[in-house]
């Protein structure tokens, strides 16, 4: 049974099933369960995600992101009895939405799912706003429990023994993540974290992995792509998904299989998918968790001491408490240099590749609720100062707001906090004040 004790069991297809479709094949596999259980489907496809070709069998409606009153009357019109929201997406440009007057009228629940922050915040809110228009809101596995992956390998090839002390690394890691709202993936290398997924999402990470190992010629296959849900995900909107593309980047950068939480993760075109990973020699395989989730305890309180002229903002300094906290609680598995923090929204965990990657990474990313024209901002957080001077040039150069130092304030940093006066970057320290709220 799914992390948030959402049963798969079909005990009837619903009358009509509306699909909100991204993009990838996952929309018409659900699609194609539906009508072959005797149930019926309207898709809203959403231009510029949802491949139309692949739909353009079952009932249709084409709508723009800002079309949000043309999505719910379709949805309305086909009698739909409960919806599914599935497929790839990208973070809408803001500026160049066509609302209509759905929007508008919406505008009130529209400003707060996409200033939520995080994207567990965000989809949560998604369902709520359908979910007030009248209209259930299922997971995918509801209607095609087909779709999910079980427990052992799906080819031919199964992962050695060896290889379940990575993926119940990498499952720890996601886990403890999952209270700061970062990735669903994690690349580990003979108990190694390599790679942490965060907002450039998992073939993102893949390709930085690839670059990585660019140039170690002659290399056998090592390291295992893991992925489950955080802890609390919203599973019916949020599905972690593989597909033979997956399979294709994971081979690219070198990793030598895929490890996903048994029935919490969809397979997409499974036979293809099943095809490419014989053929290219990587397991695929569905691992059980049995380590019980964590309990959270009560939230700690930070002390922002500032170190240079410049002050944070209120928001500044709740991202930069965020990004202590978050490598503090990663430390005893996977410790980590540093994080930035914005909005509430952790971008970018750095595992091995350095602060000066991890900013640049970090500047290219984008949330939910910004235009392509804003600027990057946030908080670097690092766990020590060591390089500080080169930090401050870096984040200032990707238009951070500051920087903030895990600890009591260090000795040796003058410099770097003049220098970040002049750049118009604050520093600070982070420490736990005595209390908890």
């Amino acid at each position: 049974m799914p992390a948030n004790g959402q049963s798969t069991a079909v005990s009837e297809v619903p009358r009509v099933v509306g699909i909100l479709a991204g993009g990838g094949s996952i929309p018409r596999e659900v699609a194609e369960s539906v009508v072959a259980r005797g149930g019926l489907v309207h898709i809203v496809a959403i231009d510029g995600e949802a491949d139309e070709t692949q739909l353009s069998r079952f009932p249709m409606t084409r709508v723009g992101w800002g079309q949000i009153g043309a999505m719910v009357q379709a949805l309305r019109d086909a009698r739909c009895d409960v919806l599914v929201i599935v497929g790839s997406v990208t973070r809408p440009d803001l500026g160049k939405l066509k609302p209509d007057l759905g929007f508008f009228l919406s505008l009130p629940a529209i400003v707060r799912i996409i200033t939520a922050g995080g994207d567990d915040s965000v989809l949560t809110r998604v369902i709520r706003f359908f979910e007030d228009k009248g209209l259930r809101v299922v997971g995918p596995g509801t209607v095609a429990p087909e779709l999910l992956v079980g427990e052992g390998p799906m080819g031919r090839i199964a992962a050695q023994a060896g290889v379940a002390a990575d993926v119940a690394l990498g499952f720890d890691v996601v886990r403890t993540l999952g209270a700061y709202d970062v990735g669903q993936g994690v690349v580990v290398t003979d108990g190694r974290i390599e790679a942490i997924e965060g907002a450039e999402g998992t073939d993102g990470m893949l390709a930085r992995v690839a670059l990585g190992r660019t140039g170690v010629s002659g290399a056998l296959a090592s390291g295992v792509l893991v992925k489950r849900p955080k802890p609390g995900q919203e599973l019916r909107i949020d599905l972690p998904a593989i597909g033979p593309g997956t399979v294709t980047r994971a081979h690219a950068a070198g990793v030598a299989g895929v490890a996903v939480q048994a029935g919490c993760a969809l397979a997409a075109e499974r036979p293809e998918l099943i095809r490419v990973a014989d053929a290219e020699g990587l397991f695929v395989q569905g691992f059980a968790d049995s380590a019980p989730a964590a309990l959270p305890g009560a939230p700690q309180m930070w002390r922002v001491q500032n170190l240079g002229k410049r002050k944070p903002t209120s928001q500044a300094g709740a991202d930069a408490a965020k990004g202590v906290a978050l490598l503090g609680d990663l430390r005893p598995i996977a410790p980590s240099s540093g994080t930035v923090v914005n909005r509430g929204h952790v971008l970018a965990v750095e595992s091995g590749e350095g602060i000066a990657e991890l900013i640049r990474r970090a500047g290219s990313l984008r949330q939910w609720g910004r235009f392509h024209r804003v600027r990057a901002a946030g908080t670097l957080v690092l766990s020590h100062a060591e390089g500080l001077d080169a930090a401050v040039r870096e984040a200032a150069s990707a238009g951070l707001a500051g920087i903030a130092l895990v600890g009591h304030p260090p000795a040796g940093v003058l410099g770097a906090v003049a220098e970040a006066d002049r750049l118009g970057l604050f520093v600070a320290t982070v420490s736990p004040s005595g209390g908890r709220r």
